[in-house]
């Protein structure tokens, strides 16, 4: 695909203020290449999405997005299903969708040489109604965790998770869900369900491994009760993917699955997404990306 004119979006703030440096290295190496580049930042995440359905109806060539997952999550929104292609200069902490297209990680630079080879590759997305999710709908223990995380105002960073782990892990208990995957309707009690488009969520924990990004179809993943020491063992396994030998694991494909819990708020790309019961569903090949 020839670009001519991008629209760059930032999150300045990403990755304690890598944001800001990585859009400047690679807007220079793009505008070098002859790109025309407009960079935009919102005040906030919803003029963020407000500039980035203007640049789309505006006809920009590609939607450039300079942050994390959550700037991912926004431009999503904006570009799903419009054939107007995004493209990713990570600069954020967990950086989940880069991992999906083996963009760098730590280089602005090399980050904008892939834009300018033009290659696109089409992927689904996840939908509930009108919103998009790239990675991981948590709707379990983990979302549990990140929503004690985020009443916290201290510490900053990985340790406040850190800590919300441990403070829910005291007192947690198995979830009472209902799921209807494809119409067949289950009722059993979990650890978590997670809903997948890709196979990572949370910097790269594999929780549903074996996800395609372009098969048409959700990877349903479900952990079974089990002890809150055989649960802190499994942990490390999630970075390998491994945990999918657990006697508690359970994995289904589906193109629509609909989730019931009481209590429980679902965080999809990392961010808060709404409270079950959700229905989610694959938009086959929804998204254009270049990678």
């Amino acid at each position: 695909m020839e670009l001519h004119q991008i629209t760059l979006l930032t999150n300045p703030t990403s990755g304690k203020g890598r944001g800001a440096r990585f859009r400047d290295a690679a807007a220079t190496r793009l505008r070098a290449a002859g790109l025309e580049v407009r960079t935009v930042e919102g005040r906030d995440p919803d003029e963020a999405l407000d500039l980035a359905r203007s640049a789309v109806a505006d006809g920009t060539d590609a939607l450039v997005l300079c942050g994390g997952d959550g700037m991912v999550h926004i431009g999503v929104q904006a570009a799903a299903d419009t054939g107007t292609p995004v493209g990713l200069v990570p600069a954020g902490t967990g950086n989940d969708v880069a991992r999906y297209f083996d963009v760098p990680r730590k280089d602005p630079v090399a980050a904008a040489e892939r834009l300018l080879a033009g290659t696109v590759r089409t992927i689904d997305l996840a939908r509930s109604g009108t919103r998009y999710f790239t990675t991981v709908l948590a709707a379990g223990f983990d979302a549990i965790v990140n929503e004690r995380a985020n009443r916290m105002t201290w510490p900053k960073g990985q340790m406040r998770y850190n800590i919300a782990t441990l403070a829910e892990l005291r007192v947690f208990e198995p979830i009472p869900y209902t799921l209807e995957l494809d119409g067949d309707v289950r009722t059993f009690e979990a650890m978590l369900v997670a809903v997948g488009n890709g196979p990572s969520f949370g910097g790269g924990l594999r929780i549903t491994e074996g996800a395609v990004l372009d098969d048409g179809l959700l990877d349903v993943v479900v952990i079974k009760p089990m002890s809150k020491p055989g649960l802190i063992r499994t942990y490390p396994k999630l970075f390998k993917g491994t945990h999918v030998t657990h006697p508690a694991y359970e994995h289904h494909r589906v193109r629509s699955v609909t989730i019931a819990a009481p209590g429980i708020v679902s965080y999809a790309d990392g961010e808060r997404f709404g409270a079950l019961p959700l229905t989610v569903e694959c938009a086959p090949g929804a998204l254009q990306v270049l990678a």
